[in-house]
C-alpha cells in the first residue's frame, strides 16, 4: 500500500523542504504542485529527494478563483496516471505540517482504505454565509476587460444561479484526504460534465465547495467522513487562517489531529522544532 501527498506551494522553499522531509517514507510519494509564478530553480533541489516529484502542468493560481481547483486537478491527474496503487491522495499546502510521525499517518489511512476525509456542511442549512457563492456570478477567472462590471450587472438582473443537475451544494475546507477512486471520480466528472464545470468556474472560492459537492452527490457519499483531520484556526471575520505559534504547541499536540496549518518559519521556527522533537 502507498499514499500520495499532493502539496500546493508557491513560496518558502526552506519550509517546504522541511515539510517534505517529514513526509518521506518507503510507502509515500510526494507530488509538489508549484505555482507557475514561483521561481522553479529555488525549488528544483527538492526533486532530488527520494520519492519526490513535481507536477508537470503548473498553474498560475489566483486566490478565490477556479485556478486553485485546476492546480489540484492537475496533481490528481498525474498521480492517477503514475501507475501506483495509492489508497489515498492527501492534499496539503506548503504551510502545513504533520502533528504525527509519517508512519503513524500512513497506518491510519491504510486502516481506512475505503474512507475519504473532508470537512463539509450543507451550504443552505449550515453555512449560510456562503450561499452567495452558489447563487451569484464570479467572473474573475475570465481575463477580459470590464469583467467585473459585467459581473455586477449579471448579479443585479439575472435570477439566482442554481447548482447543475439539481446537486445539493456542500462545502467548508479545501484541505482533505480522499481515496484515489474518489479523486478519479472527480476528474472524470469534471471532464465529462461541461455545464457543471462552467458553473464551478463562475463560483467564488470554489475550492472550498467543489469537491464536497461532487462527492456528496455521488456513489461515494457514504464513504466520506466529515472530518479533515487538521487543526486550522481562522482569523475572525476573514477567510484567512492565522499563523500557529509556539504558544499553540499544547493545543496542537492535544488535538489528536494529523496535520495543522498554517505555519510561517519567518514568524516562528520554534513551533516546528517542538513538533519535530515530540514526534
Amino acid at each position: 500500500m502507498r499514499i500520495a501527498h499532493l502539496i500546493l506551494a508557491y513560496h518558502q522553499p526552506v519550509q517546504l523542504e522541511r515539510l517534505v522531509k517529514r513526509l518521506i517514507t518507503a510507502n509515500a510519494d510526494i507530488y509538489i504542485q508549484l505555482d507557475a509564478k514561483a521561481n522553479m530553480p529555488d525549488f528544483q533541489h527538492l526533486g532530488q529527494l527520494n520519492n519526490v516529484r513535481f507536477v508537470n502542468n503548473r498553474v498560475n493560481v489566483i486566490w478565490g478563483l477556479y485556478s486553485m481547483v485546476e492546480a489540484t486537478l492537475e496533481g490528481y491527474k498525474q498521480i492517477l496516471d503514475a501507475g501506483q496503487s495509492y489508497t489515498h491522495i492527501n492534499l496539503l499546502s506548503g504551510q502545513d505540517y504533520p502533528l504525527k510521525a509519517a508512519t503513524t499517518i500512513e497506518d491510519f489511512f491504510f486502516a481506512n482504505q475505503d474512507k475519504s476525509f473532508m470537512k463539509f456542511k450543507p451550504i443552505f442549512e449550515e453555512w449560510p454565509e456562503s450561499i452567495r457563492r452558489i447563487t451569484k456570478y464570479e467572473l474573475g477567472e475570465y481575463q477580459f476587460p470590464l469583467r467585473y462590471q459585467l459581473q455586477g450587472i449579471l448579479n443585479k438582473i439575472m435570477p439566482d444561479r442554481k447548482t447543475p443537475e439539481g446537486m445539493k451544494p456542500y462545502g467548508f475546507s479545501q484541505w482533505m484526504t480522499i481515496t484515489a477512486d474518489a479523486a478519479a471520480y472527480i476528474v472524470n466528472y469534471l471532464d465529462t460534465h461541461f455545464l457543471a464545470r462552467l458553473f464551478f468556474k463562475m463560483t467564488f472560492c470554489v475550492d472550498e465547495l467543489i469537491f464536497q459537492t461532487i462527492l456528496l452527490n455521488s456513489p461515494f457519499k457514504d464513504s466520506i467522513v466529515n472530518e479533515h483531520l487538521r487543526v486550522i484556526k481562522f482569523i475572525k471575520g476573514t477567510y484567512r487562517p492565522r499563523t500557529l505559534l509556539i504558544s499553540d504547541a499544547e493545543m496542537l499536540l492535544n488535538s489528536e489531529k494529523l496535520f495543522a496549518r498554517k505555519f510561517v518559519m519567518e514568524e516562528d521556527t520554534a513551533i516546528l522544532d517542538y513538533l519535530d522533537s515530540q514526534v
